[in-house]
């Protein structure tokens, strides 16, 4: 049987419900493109760490109400100077201000230990495809597509885009795609690495839950470890690497989870993951 809880995000610019385990957390400013906005950030920053850190949730599915995902900063707010205090900033406090602001969302949904994924009904641009980009896995629909889209502001990029856009597609497209800021549509995404897969658009949301539904059913702390293999792949050096990973298989060979799991392999049945160490 389902069960659904709804989650307070102190806004109705950000939805969250745990089902099955899977928090599904939409952005809900529909009329902006789902545009970033004072209330909506911070909300989304507080998710993200509240289900991260709750034993309750086994996955994260970040999506956006309406037909985009998330259209990045507020263009037109930005020479609004709506807050006297960060006027009154200096440029040093003004760095500080932006790099905690980023370490608190792209930084914690990247540091999560669970299964991330963003599913994409629409436009992904700017903050906005970095916020996807942090995820571990990306679907779109078909009608999706993502612009960098700082060029077109006279921008260089912020919430680490120009990272985790370069160890998706590589150097060369990485380059491509911030200098021109072009449209890039849902097809060339998972031609280039992107997005993971693209499905019609009635489907994004069922299968985008699907999946985040088996990942959060699956071994909790195998899952972990994985993520943690994944991220020093990117850092260490082979030898390193390799090392860590052993010591990470050698403990998961202890755990109920394995038991279970080779258990069900014998029996010729379905897992049931407890979490257990």
């Amino acid at each position: 049987m389902t069960t659904e809880t709804t989650v307070d995000t102190g806004t109705n610019e950000l939805l969250c419900v745990i089902r099955d385990r899977v928090a599904v957390i939409t952005l809900n400013r529909p009329e902006a493109r789902n545009s970033l906005s004072d209330t909506l950030t911070p909300a989304l920053r507080t998710m993200i760490r509240t289900c991260g850190e709750d034993p309750n949730v086994g996955a994260l599915l970040i999506t956006g109400a309406g037909e985009a995902f998330c259209a990045g900063g507020n263009v037109k707010g930005m020479g609004a100077h709506r807050d006297p205090k960060k006027l009154e900033m200096s440029l040093e406090e003004k760095v500080a201000d932006l790099q905690e602001r980023q370490r608190l969302l792209t930084g914690a949904l990247v540091s999560v230990r669970k299964p991330t994924i963003a599913a994409l009904p629409g436009p992904a641009a700017g903050a906005g495809l970095a916020i996807a980009m942090a995820c571990d896995i990306r679907i779109a629909a078909q009608s999706a597509f993502v612009a960098t889209g700082y060029a077109r502001i006279a921008l260089s990029g912020d919430y680490g885009i120009a990272w985790l856009l370069t160890r998706l597609v590589g150097t060369a497209r990485a380059r491509e795609l911030m200098f021109t800021g072009d449209k890039v549509d849902a097809a060339r995404c998972e031609a280039i690495g992107l997005v993971n897969r693209v499905v019609p658009d009635d489907k994004l949301q069922t299968e985008a839950f699907a999946l985040a539904k088996s990942l959060a059913e699956g071994p909790r702390l195998a899952l972990r470890y994985m993520k943690d293999n994944l991220d020093e792949a990117l850092q260490f050096d082979f030898e390193t690497a390799r090392d860590h990973e052993a010591e990470r298989l050698m403990r998961l060979t202890t755990t109920a989870d394995h038991k279970e799991a080779v258990q069900a392999f014998i029996e010729k049945r379905k897992a049931v993951f407890a979490g257990g160490g």
